[in-house]
């Protein structure tokens, strides 16, 4: 996992409809912006009433991935603070802290109580009623997490996500956990159509730099699930997102045409064979097309080695992989598909150290091969990462697509840095070809 380097944080505060100025700047311990508990900490702190994170309200679009810097955040309070006054709200923090397109449920008052209502209803439910106010985790433009402690002496998790680009977590889970209820969390309570879950803690702690044993623990586990299901048919006909091969193909077209259509309207102003972050060059631009020619070519024979489409995770990297020793549990589904499962076994390289993933490579094939005898795992492995890293760029397409303007800085680079290791990659697999 990359180390993230130091935050300071401002923050507008909000209760109701009353503003009470912008706080701060404070350091914070951890450098993710997405991390809510270090800021909801300082600020209760620091006015003396209960505090929520509602979303970031500015960061550096400077590359930064989602961490350090200095980033400003709109705070809500629970109560209506006492330490200090409410003020005038001038007309570009209304602006700023007003309506707008494509926010996030969790990211409003209203939208944030209704979902915390909803999963204490939950609870409730099931016997498991809340103790006290439950903590903030995370908030960003791709989920909202929190923690409530429960009567029972347990832990649940809520988690909130947008349905309009992300997968049913619930179905997903019910779908894996018929096969192998020990490889998915406790599903406790799920709303589809609002993007909500609820989950039972899950024991121990990711795993960001996996040991042999927790590579054997995992690993064959996901493909002997995958490879039931495929078998059966459920999952062709689970209504998952299809984000089958083909179908890929067709989505970074897709992309490519709209690229191309931006550069139109707007050319590099730097010239149009410098490298900038976030926009291909003109070179790149042709590059990407030529591959995009041949990736039909590549599909099929991706297809000849022999793995069936099947339900895939679609961010099957090792800090969603979580153990505590004795159990290990594959978690956060929302990027979860029908595909080809060689775009779930190319995740982890990325993560771990070139000895682990030729361990992690040496498993997936092994179990592979044994769920699918005559089927070439290794030769997959070989040939995806084009389409691999293509994929991504669409996905994180997906992402800018569908989130507000001020979250744009955690993504607005990834499209095209995606599509660059795409071009890195492809020589390898026609020099194998």
């Amino acid at each position: 996992m990359q180390e993230a380097s130091g935050r300071t944080v401002s923050v507008h505060v909000t209760h109701g409809g009353e503003y009470f100025g912008l706080l701060g700047p404070y350091a914070v311990d951890g450098g993710w912006w997405s991390s809510a508990s270090p800021v909801v900490e300082r600020v209760s702190q620091e006015l003396g009433v209960p505090v929520v994170v509602l979303r970031l309200a500015y960061a550096p679009n400077d590359g930064s991935s989602g961490h350090g810097g200095h980033v400003v955040y709109h705070v809500e309070a629970w109560e209506r603070p006492v330490r200090t006054t409410p003020c005038q709200v001038s007309a570009d923090v209304a602006t700023l802290l007003g309506p707008t397109e494509r926010r996030a449920g969790w990211a409003t008052t209203g939208g944030l109580r209704e979902a915390l209502g909803w999963a204490e209803e939950q609870l409730a439910r099931a016997g498991r009623p809340a103790v006290g106010r439950p903590e903030q985790v995370r908030t960003w433009n791709l989920s909202g997490l929190f923690r409530y402690r429960t009567a029972d002496g347990g832990e649940a998790w809520l988690k909130a996500i947008n349905p309009a680009f992300n997968a049913r977590e619930g179905q997903v889970i019910a779908l894996l956990g018929s096969v192998d209820a020990t490889l998915v969390p406790t599903l406790l309570g799920s709303d589809a159509e609002r993007g909500r879950l609820l989950l039972d803690r899950v024991a121990g702690e990711d795993l960001w730099a996996p040991s042999a044993e927790d590579v054997v623990a995992v690993v064959p586990r996901l493909v002997a699930a995958q490879a039931a299901l495929a078998a059966d048919g459920r999952a062709a006909t689970a209504g998952l997102r299809d984000r089958t091969l083909p179908t890929l193909v067709v989505h970074v077209n897709a992309l490519l045409d709209r690229l191309e259509e931006e550069w139109a309207v707007s050319p590099a102003a730097d010239g149009p064979e410098e490298q900038v972050e976030g926009r291909l060059t003109a070179a790149e631009l042709a590059a990407a097309r030529a591959l995009a020619g041949r990736l039909p070519a590549l599909v099929a024979e991706l297809t000849a080695c022999g793995l069936p489409d099947t339900l895939v995770h679609g961010d099957f990297h090792p800090g969603n992989w979580r153990s505590d020793g004795t159990r290990a549990v594959v978690v956060d589904y929302a990027d979860s598909a029908f595909g080809h499962p060689a775009l779930d076994g190319l995740r982890p390289r990325q993560f771990v150290t070139e000895e682990r993933w030729t361990q992690i490579a040496e498993v997936w094939a092994l179990a592979w091969r044994e769920h699918a005898p005559g089927s070439a795992p290794e030769r997959a492995l070989e040939l995806v990462a084009p389409l691999f890293h293509l994929a991504y760029a669409v996905r994180y397409q997906e992402f800018l697509d569908h989130i507000e303007t001020s979250e744009r800085p955690y993504h607005e680079t990834d499209p095209v840095s995606e599509i660059r290791r795409a071009l890195t990659s492809a020589p390898a697999v026609e020099r194998q070809g």
